[in-house]
């Protein structure tokens, strides 16, 4: 890869069917006549096919997609589905080296949630091995690249999902969370990213038989009222009777909360400048808006981080276990490098399992008060920024990849654990060199539409940067 190209800024922005709409103003397009759905999925196909070169987001495509005819939020804006849920007809490789995907026979519970918003699936965004990393990357394939520059990481698991989006190719995509797989790419790469509360959208039933279910379903997109359209959309086709219902959240409300921010993480993990500055820059935004800010601790288990690790080691034992549901010729030994250290790390301590698990499910209990008297906490999304390709690389030695890698994500997995919603949004400052940075607010259960308010006042305040304009 030549210099330049490394340094490049690549998107697909242009005047066509799609223009510079979000989904909501998409749909409303499509709805209105302006343009039709045929046009604007040709134009996506072609958009996605001018930037895949550079940037390595697609796992597969849908040559002749199908168009939603009822009246969905999102009828015809089209979306990909993030490559470990099943799409009808297509494979599912979970970004696996380790065997060979079969066709998938049923969608997904949550592919038939999404496409109940009407949107037209063009295909199908890779991530790394199992989503294991917070770095879309390979052992011997490309890397998924960052649409604001090359050279750099798009973030993890749902990377491929983030880039597309980042890079104008399509308004939102299919993302889960189940150590930060929604924010975390959504930092990386200057978008909105939500982590559901845990059964806000339907159930991952691999996760409804796993001891503690930490991933949730949503999409990463360019502007709060995509995802704020996307979960009242959600709730039409299905609403979980023991959360508070949510609707549509359709602006920042004037409603004044109360704050507590913390800028380095509970595991004693310290955010880097760019990262405080953002976070900080952040919380005189919110005083200036109104609220009421203030510094909060939350006080984990000192063990929380060796026991998020011995459970993620846990689950990459059971798929070495299980592989075979996924393709016959499944081979744990061509796992990669991550997944195998994972999974050979768990082997020497599995009999810590009983004690992990006690320990995680008793999160919610510091996380409880550590909202006492709040209505969110404001922490950065991750301890620091995007880093270059390679850094998080599967050939990275096992025991140097862990170390930067939980130098890294040090905030999210507190919310997987807990089943706490968590919302990513651009920062108004950015690094030195132009990447974005993403600052997270973390609510109680059920409480999404307060995450929405804040993040719809900051947008309003301060619009997101806009990879166009670079």
């Amino acid at each position: 890869m030549t210099t330049f190209e490394e340094r490049a800024t690549v998107h697909a922005f242009r005047d066509d069917a799609l223009g510079e709409h979000d989904a909501v103003g998409l749909a409303a397009a499509i709805r209105r006549g302006e343009v039709s759905a045929a046009e604007v999925a040709r134009d996506a196909a072609a958009r996605v096919r001018e930037v895949e070169d550079r940037l390595h987001a697609v796992q597969v495509y849908i040559d002749a997609p199908s168009f939603a005819t009822g009246p969905g939020a999102f009828a015809g804006v089209p979306t990909f589905v993030k490559d470990n849920t099943d799409y009808l007809g297509l494979p599912t490789g979970h970004g696996s080296a380790a065997f060979t995907p079969r066709l998938a026979r049923r969608h997904a519970p949550f592919t038939r949630q999404l496409l109940s918003s009407g949107v037209t699936v063009l295909g199908k965004t890779r991530l790394p091995e199992f989503g294991f990393s917070p770095a879309t990357e390979y052992e011997a394939a490309e890397p998924v690249r960052n649409p604001w520059n090359t050279g750099c990481s798009a973030g993890g698991s749902s990377g491929g999902s983030a880039a597309l989006v980042a890079a104008g190719a399509v308004p939102i995509a299919h993302a889960n969370d189940g150590g930060g797989s929604i924010r975390i790419p959504a930092a990386c790469c200057g978008l909105v990213g939500l982590k559901p509360t845990r059964g806000r959208v339907v159930t991952n039933p691999q996760s409804r038989q796993l001891p503690l279910d930490i991933v949730s379903d949503g999409i990463v997109s360019r502007s709060v009222r995509d995802t704020a359209a996307f979960l009242a959309a959600a709730e039409t086709h299905w609403r979980n009777p023991k959360l508070p219902p949510l609707g549509l959240v359709e602006g920042p409300s004037e409603r004044r909360l109360r704050v507590g921010f913390l800028i380095d993480s509970p595991n004693g993990v310290h955010a880097d400048p760019a990262t405080r500055a953002a976070v900080m820059d952040t919380v005189a935004t919110l005083e200036r808006l109104g609220h009421t800010v203030e510094p909060v601790e939350l006080r984990l288990d000192p063990r929380f981080t060796d026991d998020f690790l011995t459970y993620w080691g846990m689950l990459s034992f059971l798929i070495g276990v299980t592989g075979r549901t996924f393709g016959p010729d499944f081979d744990r030994h061509r796992m990669d490098g991550l997944s195998r250290g994972l999974r050979e790390d768990y082997v020497k301590s599995w009999r810590r399992t009983p004690g992990v698990l006690r320990r995680l499910k008793r999160t919610r209990e510091a996380y409880a008060a550590a909202f006492r008297g709040l209505d969110l906490v404001l922490t950065p999304v991750l301890a620091h920024t995007t880093p270059r390709i390679g850094h998080l690389s599967p050939t990275v030695p096992y025991a140097t990849l862990v170390e930067r890698i939980l130098a890294y994500v040090a905030f999210t997995p507190v919310n997987n654990v807990v089943g706490t919603p968590s919302i990513s949004v651009p920062a108004a400052s950015a690094t030195e060199d132009g990447l974005p940075i993403g600052v997270m607010f973390s609510g109680r259960p059920g409480s999404e539409r307060t995450l929405l308010d804040v993040a719809y006042a900051l947008e309003a305040d301060r619009p997101f940067r806009r990879i166009q304009d670079v």
